[in-house]
């Protein structure tokens, strides 16, 4: 493993073990043996954005985990993750999750209403993405979503989205379409979760990504059509958390387990 990379695993862990105080860049530097110029630059090149990016997503990742696993208020919550301010902490949460903190946690129990598929054909301004994701060998039945974004942090709703659904062990190639892509640089990312029960943990909060997936940057223009090859890949310690709401919230279309699921302790915010 590259060096570079290595500094900036140890500089996340400290971001992840201390994202509720106020880390300066600094600090985070220090914990990778680099002076914070070149930091900043081999951290952007690793994770594809920049530390203090990269410790807001934390701090609202751990955010929504905490809105499911405990009944603490979303006040509480705001100060515990390192924020100063309720109405910076809701507003950020808001724009990045796709919810507020209130809703997301009420969702808990619902599920994520579904995500719209864009099938609206190209329109003025705007060009498709199209491709394949490609996932590594499997028998979990997956549902994988493809999205573009503006920026390299799966935050807020795409401009548009695709899913598809990977239910037999010979389904490894998927294809894509994203429509209606404005013009501009977007970034397409990819996340599989499992949809059979047997796969999903029962808590909210334990659920992560199975497999991630990440495209080159796509600058669009009017009416082009772009294709671009996604190949998926088991969770890195340097990858970013997914900020929308997934996929915690993704049990629809769940099929009813054969026997009853072990008890877990009743949770007093849902």
């Amino acid at each position: 493993m590259e060096v570079s990379k290595l500094a900036v695993e140890r500089a996340i862990t400290t971001m992840w073990d201390h994202y509720s105080e106020p880390l300066s860049l600094d600090e985070i530097a220090d914990t990778a043996v680099l002076s914070k110029f070149y930091f900043s630059r081999v951290f952007r090149n690793v994770t594809g954005t920049s530390p203090g990016r990269f410790l807001t997503a934390i701090r609202l990742y751990s955010a929504k985990n905490l809105l499911l696993e405990t009944s603490l208020s979303v006040t509480d919550i705001a100060y515990q993750v390192g924020y100063n301010s309720l109405g910076t902490f809701t507003t950020r949460f808001t724009r990045s999750v796709g919810a507020s903190p209130t809703r997301f946690r009420s969702l808990s129990q619902s599920g994520l209403p579904p995500l719209p598929r864009f099938d609206r054909g190209t329109g003025r301004g705007t060009g498709t993405v199209h491709g394949t994701v490609v996932l590594p060998p499997s028998s979990t039945p997956l549902r994988v979503y493809v999205g573009a974004f503006g920026s390299p942090i799966v935050e807020g709703m795409p401009v548009s989205c695709d899913i598809l659904e990977c239910t037999a062990e010979a389904c490894r190639v998927l294809e894509y379409r994203l429509s209606a892509v404005p013009v501009g640089e977007w970034y397409v990312r990819a996340a599989a979760v499992a949809v059979r029960w047997a796969d999903v943990d029962p808590r909210p909060w334990a659920r992560h990504p199975l497999l991630l997936g990440a495209g080159k940057p796509v600058v669009m223009r009017a009416d082009h059509d772009v294709e671009l090859r996604i190949p998926m890949r088991t969770v890195d310690r340097t990858d970013l958390p997914i900020l929308l709401a997934l996929p915690e919230l993704d049990n629809r279309l769940l099929p009813e387990p054969t026997r009853a699921p072990l008890r877990t302790p009743q949770l007093a915010s849902l």
